[in-house]
């Protein structure tokens, strides 16, 4: 079963994500994709560490390159998240990248490993404002892998004020 759980900025995304798992009986594994960068970063990890702690969740820094992770057939994946897995895989060395069938390709490989697989992401280009050309190749890589993951999700789930919303599929 794969979920995707899309929203705004602090709409509740990962809270739901973790529920989806909560009652999972098997390995839980947490991808943790989030490159400690910027002012803000070690208070984002504490607090989703924080988060998922008594979980039961082992937790796997991965910021690029998730299919380099060797998990066993079965288990139970939450991956957070793609906006951070896009820009830490689209700006490497200088040079900006398409990383959409990268990352599409590996998150289906993740999806084939796991039973349950949640993914988390973010809503990105409906406030319409213009953005830099950098920015915006982002914006729109992100709209197409988020787009190409709700074609192969079972459930797509968007949280809107602290309230999800089934748009595929079902709420847990």
């Amino acid at each position: 079963m794969i979920t995707l759980v899309t929203g705004g900025t602090k709409c509740g995304k990962s809270g739901y994500a973790e529920k989806v798992l909560e009652n999972f009986r098997g390995p839980k594994y947490y991808i943790a994709t989030m490159n400690p960068v910027g002012d803000d970063a070690d208070e984002i990890i504490a607090r989703h560490r924080e988060s998922r702690r008594n979980k039961n969740y082992i937790t796997l820094e991965c910021p690029r390159d998730v299919d380099k992770l060797d998990l066993p057939i079965g288990c139970g994946v939450l991956l957070e998240c793609i906006g951070n897995l896009c820009a830490n895989e689209m700006y490497v060395g200088g040079n900006i990248f398409r990383p959409s069938d990268k990352i599409i390709s590996n998150l289906k490989s993740l999806g084939e490993t796991a039973s349950e697989f949640v993914i988390v992401t973010n809503e990105v280009g409906c406030d319409g404002n213009s953005y830099s050309a950098d920015l915006m190749a982002y914006v729109s890589e992100i709209a197409h892998i988020n787009s190409r993951i709700a074609e192969f999700a079972d459930n797509v789930v968007e949280c809107v004020y602290g309230i999800p919303v089934a748009l595929k599929g079902r709420l847990v």
